[in-house]
């Protein structure tokens, strides 16, 4: 059999349901999935169009953020060390609302989906304003994305009459619905205290009826939990189950400050669960309760959130950061274990976000979404178990190649489709026009 590409020598780390690691094997694409996976020698397959050495690496799933705002990379940096209300209210609105438009949303996320190609991340579930160009770059760079208009019940970047909210939303989904099997489209309400209970129902029933994912910031401080109780009587999450607003095709994001009966809800439901540890800590907004909702069997992955509350979107650090808080706030070193951390960041991200049929997983079938990860650093030499070597050791930097759907996007550390020298000039240029505003 000929096929498209073969990856041999490499030790993969499947992330199967059994985690099975093959410590020599080779993985076959063809037509942009994978056709097979099993030890060295390739037998079976008489020739491949490419055929690359992965000799002294590891192979594994690419990574799924599930957390992001791409254009955010623009405002990297720009309003640290505040608390979340005064952070967004004080900073981040007003210079959205003066620097956010078509160009800066192009650039912004290029800009972050050169960061993510390069530390390792084949998909990203996104949620913004402009979210049309958003998806434009996005389809420029080959990622695989979930994209999510950004829906608030005030003025906004393209959408200046509030009123016309969810009509842009599903334009948008409209638009993108059957366009590239690398975007699906989605619909992001910022949050309960941004959006009335007429927006969320509205923004609920048009994501229901396009079947698309509903992606929501809940519960990601105390403020927020305190405020919704004493206006509606209801924590966040309760608020919006009694609403109906909480199904399986729902994304919650941050779930910091809920309650066991919460998380009762949040399972029954099948909401799904992005957990963005660095941004939370970074905010001092505290920290979520994952191993309870893994418990529970809800479908946990990680994010990153956004550049200007976490500053990178380097996933490899996110599954460090979480496993090690984890262990410290519980008090116990074998929680968030470097296996549960790995398959939150692949195949439990992927499950969050409803992408798990296609991705998260080496796997006949599947989408050829991976990533080779060079190992011929001192701070990757020995190795003994790679799973605890990803979580714990390895860099975004370490990351030599990167294919989506078979499609080669990183090689030998650098760029096949995108001109980082002229995106990084560019948005150089619109950070001078911030600096000086």
């Amino acid at each position: 059999m000929i096929v498209d590409t073969l990856i041999h020598n490499a030790t993969i780390v499947t992330v199967d349901s059994d985690f099975t690691i093959i410590p020599c094997g080779f993985v076959a694409i063809d037509g942009g999935r994978i056709v097979r996976v099993a030890p060295v020698p390739a037998t079976g397959f008489t020739a491949a169009i490419e055929t690359i050495d992965a000799r002294g690496a590891l192979l594994l799933p690419g990574l799924v953020n599930t957390h992001s705002h791409l254009p955010m990379t623009l405002f990297r940096g720009l309003a640290d060390d505040l608390p979340l209300d005064v952070w967004l209210n004080s900073h981040i609105f007003p210079v959205e609302a003066r620097f956010i438009n078509p160009e800066t949303v192009h650039y912004g996320t290029l800009l972050g989906c050169m960061e993510m190609l390069l530390s390792g991340t084949t998909t990203c579930c996104d949620g913004y304003f402009l979210e049309d160009h958003v998806a434009g770059a996005v389809f420029e760079s080959g990622i695989r994305a979930v994209l999510g208009q950004g829906v608030i019940d005030f003025p906004a970047p393209g959408v200046p009459d509030p009123s016309k909210n969810i009509a842009e939303a599903v334009g948008f989904i409209d638009k993108w619905k059957d366009k590239t099997d690398r975007i699906t489209p989605s619909l992001f309400c910022h949050s309960p205290y941004t959006c009335s209970l007429e927006t969320l129902k509205k923004a609920s029933r048009a994501a229901l009826t396009k079947k698309v994912l509903f992606q929501i910031h809940v519960a990601e401080t105390k403020a927020e939990t305190n405020q919704c109780l004493k206006i509606n009587g209801l924590r966040p999450i309760q608020y919006l189950d009694s609403h109906g607003l909480l199904t399986e095709n729902t994304l919650l994001s941050h779930c910091v400050w809920v309650d066991a009966a919460d998380i009762e809800i949040m399972a029954r439901r099948r909401a799904g669960v992005s957990h963005n540890p660095q941004s939370n800590m970074k905010l001092a907004s505290g920290i979520a309760p994952v191993t309870s909702f893994l418990d529970c069997g809800i479908n946990t992955g990680l994010g990153t959130d956004g550049c200007a509350s976490n500053n990178d979107l380097d996933m490899f650090q996110e599954m460090g950061s979480a496993a090690r808080l984890h262990k410290v706030h519980d008090l116990d070193p074998v929680v968030m274990d470097a296996r549960t951390v790995l398959e939150m960041a692949t195949i439990g991200g992927a499950r969050a976000i409803g992408l798990d049929h296609e991705i998260g997983s080496i796997e006949p079938g599947k989408q050829a979404d991976l990533i080779v990860i060079d190992l011929s650093s001192p701070h990757l030499t020995p190795m003994y178990n790679p799973a605890s070597h990803l979580v714990y050791a390895v860099k975004g930097s370490d990351v030599r190649d990167v294919f989506v759907a078979g499609e080669p996007l990183v090689r030998h550390h650098d760029l096949v489709k995108l001109d980082a020298e002229k995106i990084m000039q560019h948005v150089c240029a619109i950070a001078k026009t911030i600096m000086i505003s």
